[in-house]
């Protein structure tokens, strides 16, 4: 079992602070890896994952896109984004169990490689451009991919974002 298997064991499904990191994956076609979940609403987001007892935030998202896709970024390649935290991430799973997330966004740059699915956790993988995102998101990887692009690219902001 993992660090949140063993945590569940003890507490049930008492809420506590998951921390969690993802990375905005860019080729240098300006398209954005997306993993479409293994999930009732199907979502699509950004390949990562919950940390394990002693990971650097960076060791997560490297672990996490090797298990998922089957890909390998080296850290140094890994450039702190945002934090994303607070009420807006408060989760009651469909088990039950309640969390509130702390989500450590990360990019790289120039990442290669075809992604394959390796786990149950995914449906499918696609190098999508970074203006034809789908509206079925992650909330929060839809979120730090428009900070990619607000803070890195400097790309202006859509009608519908400047509301």
């Amino acid at each position: 079992m993992g660090y949140i298997e063993d945590l569940r064991a003890v507490i049930g499904a008492r809420s506590v602070i998951l921390n969690g990191c993802c990375a905005v994956l860019v080729n240098d076609q300006a398209e954005v890896l997306l993993q479409q979940r293994n999930e009732p609403q199907k979502r699509w987001g950004l390949p990562g994952g919950l940390m394990e007892m002693g990971e650097t935030t960076q060791a997560t998202v490297v672990r996490e896109v090797a298990e998922e896709a089957g890909l390998h970024i080296e850290p140094d390649a890994l450039q702190l984004l945002n934090v994303y935290s607070g009420p807006d991430h408060h989760v009651i799973a469909p088990n039950g169990d309640e969390f509130y997330n702390v989500v450590i966004a990360y990019y790289a740059e120039n990442v290669a490689g075809t992604p394959r699915i390796s786990d149950g956790e995914s449906l499918q993988y696609a190098w999508v451009p970074l203006t034809q995102l789908p509206a079925n998101m992650v909330a929060t990887h839809a979120e730090a991919i428009q900070e990619y692009l607000r803070r890195v690219l400097r790309a202006p902001l859509s009608e519908e974002e400047n509301k």
